[in-house]
């Protein structure tokens, strides 16, 4: 069996960054995470053993450490000055490039759209992009178009992890909708969530199957899988080495491997030396 790892997986710079600064930060002093820094349970893991703290970002003002962090899916401006008032010491660790989906969405507000937020209901990202406009719509799939309110004007912008396809899709089903209004999108999928899918769909050209290593928390990693599993190949998504079976791989020639922007380096290269194992006992019994 050949395995084939995707020309770009795995985490990206804003989760990185935000894993050292808390890594930085927990080796001088106290720190609680305002939620889940990362969907991931190995870098959890990795905290917990530095002894940060996890606490929820709605909760302000709490019993927590005197620092707080402010995850990469980033806040609400008003989150921010809720833990600030209440006396603690916030340390941002926001993506940038959520933090020009915000920054996209308030100029749309500004010049008198409607907001509308592709992304999954629920999820962190878009409740913080939500968090200064109170009456915003958002978009998951086309029944969502029935619940947004009529309006001149609407401003679109995406959850930075959402398949672009599926934002362009939804765009062009509000404007479809709306025949008399006017659309303003502003593409805010992240490169790195663009450079995975695209590389995706050129690992799924040469194999039979895919191996997406990843939390199960995590939607990127999640949209990986579906991604996959939407052309008719078998995917399997696991977040640690120890869950690959051997019978998935049954008849196999070609495997492929890729890993969602919350998955550590570490293991999916774990993932990919105990497959390339795996392969080898197996030609050794043949």
């Amino acid at each position: 069996m050949t395995i084939h790892l995707a020309d770009h997986f795995g985490i990206c710079f804003g989760v990185r960054d935000a894993l050292a600064l808390a890594e930085q930060i927990a080796n001088d002093e106290p720190l609680t995470i305002l939620g889940q820094l990362v969907h991931n349970p190995i870098a959890r893991e990795r905290l917990e053993a530095l002894g940060v703290k996890q606490g929820a970002l709605e909760d302000a003002p709490a019993n927590t450490t005197h620092r707080v962090m402010i995850t990469a899916h980033g806040a609400s401006d008003a989150a921010r000055t809720r833990w600030r008032e209440s006396g603690h010491a916030v340390e941002d660790a926001t993506c940038p490039l959520v933090r020009h989906a915000h920054e996209q969405l308030r100029r749309l507000v500004a010049g008198g759209c409607f907001p509308v937020i592709i992304g999954m209901h629920g999820h962190v990202e878009v409740q913080g992009l939500a968090g200064d406009f109170p009456g915003a719509a958002v978009l998951e799939t086309e029944a969502d178009l029935a619940s947004i309110p009529d309006h001149p004007l609407y401003g679109v912008v995406s959850q930075t992890t959402q398949p672009i396809d599926r934002a362009l899709r939804l765009v062009v089903a509000l404007r479809a909708g709306r025949p008399n209004s006017r659309v303003y999108f502003r593409d805010t999928v992240c490169r790195p969530t663009k450079d995975r899918q695209e590389a995706l769909r050129k690992l799924m050209s040469k194999v039979e199957m895919v191996i997406v290593v990843g939390g199960r928390n995590s939607n990127n990693t999640r949209q990986l899988v579906e991604t996959v599993r939407a052309v008719g190949l078998p995917a399997y998504h696991i977040e640690r080495a120890d869950e690959l079976r051997p019978e998935w791989f049954d008849g196999i020639e070609h495997a492929g491997i890729t890993g969602g922007t919350s998955t550590l380096p570490e293991t999916v290269a774990q993932v990919q030396r105990r497959l390339t194992e795996m392969a080898a006992q197996y030609e050794e019994v043949c």
